[in-house]
């Protein structure tokens, strides 16, 4: 089990570092990553390299046992070269530069960042590719971060590039991106622009586009990298950190070409449902890695800096969050990072060694985190044999916040919203592509799945007619993949399959609205599980042969089908019109699992006690301040001891093979 964080000397003086080995080893850590941030201490000049200081950096952790993720130091560009080449820096929508003076401060495209970064990547891999401390190479830092897209020309000209690749001649591009509308029609690929600032709404098509050549752009950086580490013969596995369910990325498309998968999580410690959403993020790592393990790569010891009230974690709730990732398949549990910075926009984020010192909590938590997963020894396998699969798809996500639709939707709030119901149910979630395995699965829940493509139209068929429970939700499959409406209206693609078709949206005032709003708010709805609430689109339903369970009781849809049912195969695909808000969420999904036959890990346990299966290993937590109770009989990993009856205290955690 790795145990360790970002390691950062250049910050420090070195007599410094010395110490700093000593403490590690009190702590239990066995691995650190090393030099994410250190590009201008490693290379002053162009074609300057000082590695005396890495060399006897990197040759003290070895004596100390601590092994090294060793970072290629690409992720922030130093000022000289910056100054030689300004065509590194990115540009906004609207032309504008972003300076240096912070990080992530270059364009994805820049062929001056993109040789510079080459140049050093080769450098250190030649110096360190064989070095017994270096178990991990850490390629940039998390990508698109702080710099979603960039609009330079750089990024025009190679997004013209990617055009010309996807679609090969401008008659193409016309038809899929519509460009008979709005006299937008091009006859050379030189005349496409990135979507730039605009009088009004731009192409969604392009934009679609857009994100898809971003997302690659980086993903071409990280391979750029990856191949230099692999060309000097690197052996060792190579990563680089994810950031959850973050956006401008398609981690689908990165996932089949990182060796082991790492993300950086922060849930805020003021919010008291964070560690769902946290929850959220170690089972798609885990689902995005295939169920092999993963690892925690960043999270806070106590608070970060970058919120507008920056909360420390409760006592044990660090090492709750973090048994959390273990216990859905982390094989690894890192922070940022390992001693607090004195200087720079960082130094209020906490760290493993905080500024106090050893005299303090956070320490004395670290320290014990270190021992109790030294002492766990092996856990197994990553793979939670999960029954309940949801899907969740970056294109459609880019697709469905697109501008000009009935009704703004929030595609990351409303998928973890289902993701919660069955958290807070004790069931476990694998994350899935639309097109991909479906196998052994249950129920598969496909919220808001507004792009929908062929393959995954037959995919999702193919699962229902094995015998698998389908749930579609409002707001599905109206576009393809170029973000146009098939021949045939709306619910096209999966039409036969759910037994019903969408004939109007039925956009409803959103409830966080001023409540002097004119229009319908709500679309009250009832059917086998109880009454519920809908919110956001009350859709008109043309039920074609599929079973109505329930109906809208209230409102312009009064008396319409909200809930369908239809039999194909062995199973049953459900479609629901609205959107339906957290309490009928939950209602829904016991109803759900209730009708594909799966059952809880755990029995009548709090929703404040999460509860994850790892092989054989089942990890209780209480994320909770309150005492509680869950009946478990089984052995605890960690002791050895028999237990019936787990008594948890606040953001307790215990780890029991169950009998």
């Amino acid at each position: 089990m790795y145990y360790g964080g970002d390691y950062n000397p250049e910050q420090f003086p070195p007599h410094v570092w010395e110490e700093d080995v000593v403490r590690m080893q009190e702590a239990g850590v066995t691995l650190v990553s090393l030099g994410i941030f250190a590009w201008s201490r490693i290379q002053p000049a162009e074609g300057k390299f000082d590695f005396e200081w890495l060399d006897r950096v990197i040759g003290l952790l070895h004596d100390g046992g601590i092994a090294v993720d060793l970072a290629t130091a690409t992720a922030s560009p130093p000022p000289w070269a910056v100054q030689q080449y300004p065509d590194i820096l990115p540009q906004d929508e609207n032309g504008a530069r972003y300076w240096p003076g912070s990080r992530q401060h270059y364009a994805p495209t820049s062929p001056s960042y993109r040789r510079l970064a080459a140049e050093l990547v080769h450098a250190i891999a030649e110096r360190y590719v064989n070095h017994p401390a270096v178990v991990m190479w850490h390629v940039n830092n998390e990508y698109a971060c702080h710099l979603r897209h960039d609009y330079s020309d750089n990024a025009a000209a190679a997004f013209r590039q990617w055009l010309r690749a996807k679609y090969g001649d401008v008659g193409t591009l016309n038809e899929a991106w519509g460009n008979a509308f709005w006299s937008s029609l091009v006859t050379d690929f030189e005349q496409v622009h990135p979507p730039r600032k605009a009088p009004y709404s731009v192409n969604p098509a392009g934009l679609l586009d857009f994100k898809r050549f971003s997302s690659d752009a980086l993903l071409e950086l990280y391979t750029m990298e990856r191949d230099i580490l692999l060309s000097h013969g690197a052996t060792q596995p190579i990563t680089t950190n994810f950031m959850g369910a973050f956006a401008a990325a398609d981690y689908w498309k990165w996932a089949p070409e990182i060796d082991i998968i790492s993300d950086d999580s922060y849930p805020d410690p003021n919010d008291p449902e964070a560690f769902r959403t946290a929850a959220f993020t170690r089972d798609l790592m885990r689902s995005l890695g295939g169920q092999q393990p993963w690892i925690l790569m960043e999270q806070a010891a106590g608070a970060v800096n970058w919120r507008p009230t920056n909360a420390p974690k409760a006592p044990g709730q660090m090492a709750a969050l973090s048994m959390q990732a273990v216990g859905r398949g982390a094989d690894g549990v890192m922070f940022f990072q390992w001693r607090q910075s004195r200087r720079g926009a960082e130094k209020f984020h906490s760290a493993m060694l905080p500024h106090a010192g050893t005299g303090t909590r956070t320490w004395r938590e670290v320290a014990q985190l270190g021992a109790d997963l030294k002492a766990l020894g092996d856990v197994g396998g990553a793979d939670g044999r999960a029954r309940v699969a949801l899907v969740f798809d970056w294109e459609n996500w880019w697709a469905v916040e697109g501008s000009d639709h009935p009704v703004e939707l929030d595609y990351g709030a409303l998928v973890t919203r289902w993701y919660a119901a069955l958290h807070r149910r004790h069931v476990m979630v694998d994350i899935v592509h639309p097109e991909g395995d479906l196998g052994g699965y249950s129920l598969v829940i496909a919220a808001q799945q507004y792009l929908v493509t062929d393959a995954a139209a037959a995919n999702l068929r193919g699962f229902v007619e094995r015998g698998g429970h389908l749930l579609v939700t409002a707001f599905s499959d109206v576009v393809d993949e170029s973000d146009a409406f098939r021949d045939g209206g709306f619910t096209v693609a999966l039409r036969d399959l759910l037994g019903a078709q969408v004939k109007e949206f039925g956009a409803l005032v959103p409830p966080e609205f001023d409540a002097s709003a004119p229009g319908e708010r709500f679309a009250p709805f009832d059917g086998p599980f109880g009454s519920g609430t809908g919110t956001l689109l009350a859709e008109e339903l043309d039920v074609v042969d599929a079973e109505v369970l329930a109906h809208f009781t209230e409102g312009r849809r009064s008396g319409d089908p909200a809930l369908t049912r239809k039999r194909t195969g062995a199973g049953r695909a459900y479609y629901l019109a609205t959107v339906p808000d957290e309490v009928t969420t939950g209602g829904l999904t016991a109803w759900l699992l209730a009708e594909a036959g799966v059952e809880p890990l755990v029995a009548g346990a709090s929703e404040f006690v999460e509860v994850a299966r790892r092989g054989d290993v089942l990890t209780v937590i209480n994320h909770s301040a309150e005492r509680t109770e869950v009946a478990l009989a089984g052995t605890d990993v960690l002791t050895g001891d028999a237990v019936e009856t787990l008594e948890l205290d606040a953001y307790e955690w215990r780890m029991v093979r169950p009998r």
